[in-house]
């Protein structure tokens, strides 16, 4: 039996997040991405560097799906996340 006939039907197991839980799991994910930049010797990332870097690709836009934000957490690189906070920095720092 293919993987598709065995789930085909079935409802997902668990309830759905929303509101407040929803919002403690995304900083979750944000964190352990954190972890994840730590183990590469970026030591100073934060959840919110993690979040505030995803949450930047929707600027101007419509909110986009829970998937959407997901996938782009999980995927976010460390160039990518070293990318933003150089970007970050460069525009707080005063000009002379």
């Amino acid at each position: 039996m293919a993987a598709e006939e065995k789930w085909e039907g079935q409802e997902p197991i668990g309830e759905e997040l929303a509101g407040e839980e929803l919002t403690e799991a995304v900083i979750e994910l944000c964190r352990r991405k954190a972890d994840e930049f730590h183990f590469l010797g970026y030591e100073h990332t934060t959840w919110e560097d993690v979040w505030q870097c995803v949450n930047g690709k929707y600027a101007g836009r419509q909110d986009p799906p829970l998937h959407r934000i997901v996938n782009d957490i999980l995927t976010l690189r460390a160039d990518g996340m070293m990318n933003y906070l150089t970007l970050a920095a460069l525009k707080e720092a005063p000009f002379s």
